[in-house]
């Protein structure tokens, strides 16, 4: 997980266009757009945290920065 990439994908595309993303990668096939990583499964952490910090902001009003810092809280606690 690479958190400029994150959020650059949070930046540069829309809810809609990630969670479209999210559909196709789970299908097995790329999305329209480019999503770096060092394979698959790490692309596809990257736009499913993409969609988290995206419906983080929409519900509790925040900015990208707080989100993004609430992201990786709730990974960090994850694996602890």
């Amino acid at each position: 997980m690479k958190l400029p990439v994150i959020k650059q994908l949070v930046e540069n595309h829309s809810l809609e266009e990630l969670k479209k993303a999210e559909a196709v990668m789970e299908e097995g096939e790329m999305p329209a757009f480019e999503v770096k990583g060092e394979d698959e499964g790490e692309q596809f952490t990257h736009v499913i945290a993409a969609v988290w910090v995206k419906e983080k902001m929409a519900t509790d009003g925040i900015d990208a920065r707080s989100a993004m810092r609430e992201y990786t809280q709730k990974v960090r606690n994850s694996i602890s």
